[in-house]
């Protein structure tokens, strides 16, 4: 059991989430970006990730744990990606909602905002993997372990 307690990884987690809730998962796009199809241990990963930080700041976050929730994230990453059509056709064709000129820049930007999003959370991926070597000592680092890290950069640096 490796405890994460890294003040940079701490700082890129807050913007992660500031960035996912900001430009995301926003009132505008969250009700078309749930519809997207993703297992509930995904979503709960992924609500661990973006809201539940106070939990972790000072007892610190379980390596294999935060490892889950990148792979969520890259998951999350790659559903958006692949539906981003059909988000896009559905909020624009959404007459009910007000604020037209929101919704339009809100929807226009969800690719370079997936992206941003993207970046932080390749970043936080890139620093845990860094972490996890530098405390593994003689042993085999966490992450050559766990088979869902296998595509998580790939997922995270590809463009769709």
């Amino acid at each position: 059991m490796c405890l994460v307690k890294d003040e940079e990884v701490i700082k890129i987690i807050e913007r992660c989430g500031y960035h996912y809730h900001l430009n995301i998962a926003n009132r505008v796009l969250r009700p078309y970006i749930l519809q997207l199809y993703l297992d509930e241990r995904t979503w709960n990963y992924i609500e661990l990730f973006t809201e539940k930080l106070e939990l972790y700041r000072y007892k610190g976050y379980l390596l294999d744990d935060l490892y889950k929730q990148v792979a969520a994230c890259s998951r999350f990453v790659q559903t958006v990606r692949n539906g981003i059509h059909a988000v896009k056709t559905k909020v624009k064709s959404d007459t009910r909602a007000p604020d037209k000129l929101y919704r339009e820049m809100t929807v226009n930007n969800l690719p370079n905002n997936l992206k941003v999003f993207a970046d932080l959370v390749n970043s936080l991926f890139v620093r845990l993997i860094e972490f996890d070597k530098k405390h593994s000592g003689n042993n085999l680092p966490m992450y050559v372990q766990m088979q869902e890290l296998d595509n998580v950069s790939y997922i995270l640096n590809s463009n769709g």
